[in-house]
């Protein structure tokens, strides 16, 4: 199956886009008095004016936490709640001290954090795709349910407005980058249409098509983590998590959206960002996160495996992939969009996407002069989309791709069976997902960018795919109601029979056929290898995961932390986003 596949171009908002990269590290002071809970530190021509690094103290010397700032002189020190932590700038001086200070747990750079996306130009049939229609076949808007969507901001388009009574569904607002909660990038408003859009914009008498999203009717949480330039940090990020689980109650927040990534340099033990996450999970919130847009960063020979973004690497959340449509309303021509990213995940080896949606070349809100649509007007839409008897372009409606765009209707999904079943735990919510995903995907597909010619062979295999395309009239008419912890598996390579192995957690009740379904060989038993056949199977045969040279082999199944720490220095891949389809 061959399709027409997006272009890669560098963006001015792009991963690590205005990042200083740093060219000295701190002399082993750190992981000498801290070990590997120690992420690595960077010191760079301003290390001497400060540094800014995110301090996590031990659970005993919470009390610290209060005082640490003045203490330790440094220039912030914000609350970071879900890490037991403090936000900081330091000076070296100061960072050598923090480091031989028993109440210190762990001290990592507060990384940059970006948005998953970019623009690209069709038609698009994601609700179609999903049997998005379900909810409403069952009556369900996402009414009464919170879901808090921690991007750049939402804007206060016409269209989230509801389904029923007209009345703005943005229940609360915040910025913890600086200024007011608005988007003035235009991801954030992007993910809030193909979340809770109603439509009504792209509804007229002559309709062809209309743009909405699954849950229209869900109470938006909008907390502003990322700047005018699509750019955050981890402690931007974990403040907004961290606020999420503070208004759960006034706001019944169940479901949050992280549409947002960066690479993976710590185990998710220790990573600020998968701690805060974590702790979401854990205080009953369904937490959402984009598996990030590296599938085709082959710079270690690794065909885009292990390319999994953080905070998505957890086995916690729900991290999502991105399948193309084949812009028809059958799911017979979807296939992953080559841009995807694949696990296992870096360190740890877990096995990620947990599963896919569509992403490529949505079509969602427009938020009127931001970054995103002041960047390019090829990825306007014509009126002629929804409205035959008009002309131009709307102001409307705006074409983005990236798992970016997958996150949110997994996220509105979760919303709809949270609505039907309000008991359900996030752990459940993430089985049924998984074990109701549709398995049926090609063991290949082929796509080509236009731009440069090049071709792509996708095997649509478990770490590419997960348990499989989203599927909401499944999910919300599943039953299954898991007893204990949804985690992610991790994945035990056997480098003599080159085959991999997905080792459960003995306290995961799933089993080996919850969330994969009987006739998928990947249980507890699976032998990830040549040996793996069937037709049933929809995943692979082949070892295409890089095992087929020693590079790839050290950087997915050795000590994968050298992987990780490259793409901090050496990776222009990250500084890629994928245009979509042509």
């Amino acid at each position: 199956m061959r399709r027409d596949e997006g272009k890669k171009s560098v963006s001015r908002f792009a991963l690590w886009g205005g990042m200083r990269v740093a060219v000295v590290l701190l002399i082993g002071i750190l992981g000498a008095a801290l070990g590997q809970n120690v992420g690595p530190v960077a010191a760079g021509p301003d290390a001497e004016d400060g540094i800014d690094v995110i301090v996590r103290y031990r659970e005993t010397n919470r009390g610290q936490l209060a005082r640490a700032g003045q203490q330790r002189k440094t220039r912030g020190g914000l609350a970071l709640q879900s890490v037991h932590g403090l936000a900081m700038r330091v000076t070296r001086a100061e960072l050598a001290r923090l480091s031989r200070d028993p109440s210190v747990e762990g001290i990592s750079p507060d990384r940059p954090v970006y948005a998953a996306a970019a623009a690209a130009p069709g038609l698009d049939y994601a609700y179609e795709s999903v049997l998005g229609g379900a909810g409403t076949q069952f009556g369900l808007t996402g009414r009464g349910i919170g879901v808090a969507i921690i991007d750049s901001g939402v804007f206060d388009h016409s269209d989230l407005s509801g389904s029923v009574n007209g009345n703005k569904i943005i229940v609360y607002e915040e910025s913890f980058v600086g200024g007011d909660a608005k988007d003035a990038y235009g991801h954030g408003t992007h993910v809030a249409g193909l979340l809770a859009g109603n439509g009504d914009s792209s509804k007229g008498s002559s309709n062809t098509h209309s743009f909405g999203g699954l849950a229209p009717d869900v109470q938006i949480v909008n907390l502003k983590a990322l700047g005018a330039n699509g750019a955050g940090t981890d402690s931007s990020v974990i403040r907004a998590i961290d606020r999420a689980i503070q208004l759960k109650a006034a706001y019944n927040i169940r479901v949050i959206n992280l549409s947002i990534g960066r690479p993976v340099y710590q185990s998710f033990r220790v990573d600020p960002l998968c701690l805060a996450v974590e702790r979401a999970w854990k205080s009953g919130i369904v937490v959402v996160v984009s598996a990030g847009n590296e599938g085709r960063n082959n710079s270690h020979g690794n065909g885009g495996y292990g390319t999994i973004m953080a905070p998505g690497n957890s086995p916690y959340v729900i991290t999502v992939g991105a399948m193309r449509t084949g812009y028809t309303a059958s799911r017979a021509d979807d296939g992953l969009a080559s841009y995807s990213s694949k696990g296992p995940t870096s360190i740890d080896h877990i096995a990620k996407p947990d599963l896919v949606a569509p992403g490529n070349r949505l079509i969602a809100l427009l938020a009127a002069n931001t970054s995103i649509s002041n960047s390019t007007s090829v990825n306007r839409v014509p009126y002629s989309l929804f409205e035959t008897s008009s002309s131009g372009l709307t102001p409307h409606y705006y074409r983005l791709s990236g798992t970016s765009m997958a996150a949110p209707l997994v996220a509105g999904t979760a919303a709809l069976m949270i609505q039907k079943e309000p008991g359900l735990t996030p752990d459940q919510v993430k089985a049924r997902l998984m074990r109701t995903a549709s398995k049926y995907l090609p063991l290949q597909t082929t796509a080509q960018d236009p731009e440069t010619g090049q071709s792509f062979v996708l095997q649509q295999d478990l770490f590419a795919v997960g348990a499989g395309y989203l599927d909401v009239a499944s999910a919300l008419t599943d039953t299954a109601l898991l007893a204990g912890p949804a985690l992610s598996p991790r994945v035990v390579f056997n480098p003599v029979t080159g085959s991999a192995t997905l080792a459960f957690d003995t306290s995961v009740a799933w089993g080996d056929s919850v969330a994969w379904g009987d006739s998928v060989a990947w249980g507890t038993s699976v032998l990830w290898g040549s040996n793996v056949n069937g037709t049933a199977v929809a995943w692979g045969s082949s070892v295409a995961w890089g095992t087929q040279t020693s590079t790839a082999l050290t950087v997915l199944w050795g000590d994968s932390s050298a992987w990780a720490a490259s793409t901090a220095t050496a990776s222009a891949s990250f500084n890629l986003l994928v245009q979509g389809d042509k």
